[in-house]
């Protein structure tokens, strides 16, 4: 394998070790591979882990740059960066990103739906505290679907990753009611699925998909917590889906 490849494949698993003994052999941290910045396919990767901010930490350290501050600041959840940046310019508590992402679509998002996505706890508390609209809406496309609000990109991570950050953005009122025609997952990758007339529910119900890959239990223990704080009574599940197909085998 190619160091490109070998350097492709710690980002899967996100294995900074990995990555910096790769740097360390050669790798390039900055020349392109497939057409892409190393940095960004790093961001773009399907895996959520705490090991993520130190794998981009080990990209920065090699000459890598994200290219954005508020946007490196909540990528690694340093609340001291993030905090810099804000003191330099409040507005850009509401300034819009665009993010490549496995997972919902990061376009026109703001820096607490970055968080949201990738569970940056530390900073999603400093935007909060900084007057970050709870409820603002990602950018639209051309057929009318997207305008997701940062709850809607932790309702089904992967391993649950970013129940944390969900908890946080409901306990600050997050429109867990909110109805749109369509919000886009996984654009532009094989597994690209538009989920019709969606809320922060029912997308969380989505986990089920088999295109998602989440963890049954996950996805029941999300839906639960989210349904006793929108209709305050307890979900009791009325059919588990595929058990009759696991009888059946």
């Amino acid at each position: 394998m190619t160091r490109e490849a070998d350097l492709l494949g710690a980002f899967v698993v996100l294995a900074p070790e990995d990555i910096r003994a790769l740097l360390a052999a050669g790798a390039s941290a900055t020349d392109l591979i497939g057409g892409k910045r190393p940095i960004d396919c790093l961001i773009e990767g399907y895996l959520r882990s705490p090991r993520f901010a130190a794998c981009l930490r080990v990209l920065t350290d090699a000459g890598a740059t994200v290219g954005d501050p508020l946007l490196e600041a909540v990528l690694l959840d340093d609340e001291v960066g993030l905090r810099r940046v804000l003191h330099g310019d409040a507005r850009e508590v509401h300034r819009r990103l665009s993010v490549p992402c496995a997972f919902t679509c990061c376009e026109g998002v703001t820096a607490l739906h970055v968080c949201a996505e990738w569970n940056s706890v530390r900073c999603a508390r400093v935007l909060l505290d900084a007057g970050a609209d709870v409820d603002a809406a990602a950018a639209v496309d051309a057929d009318g679907f997207g305008g997701q609000t940062p709850v809607f990109h932790a309702t089904n991570s992967i391993f649950n990753h970013c129940r944390p950050v969900l908890e946080m953005l409901v306990e600050a009122g997050a429109d867990l009611g909110l109805r749109l025609a369509g919000v886009v997952w996984g654009p532009g990758a094989d597994w690209e699925t538009c989920v019709l007339d969606v809320t922060p529910i029912s997308y969380a119900q989505c986990g089920l998909y088999a295109q998602f890959h989440r963890r049954e239990a996950d996805v029941y223990d999300n839906l639960a917590y989210l349904h006793r704080k929108r209709h305050g009574t307890e979900l009791r599940v009325r059919n588990v889906p595929n058990r009759y197909l696991a009888k059946s085998r």
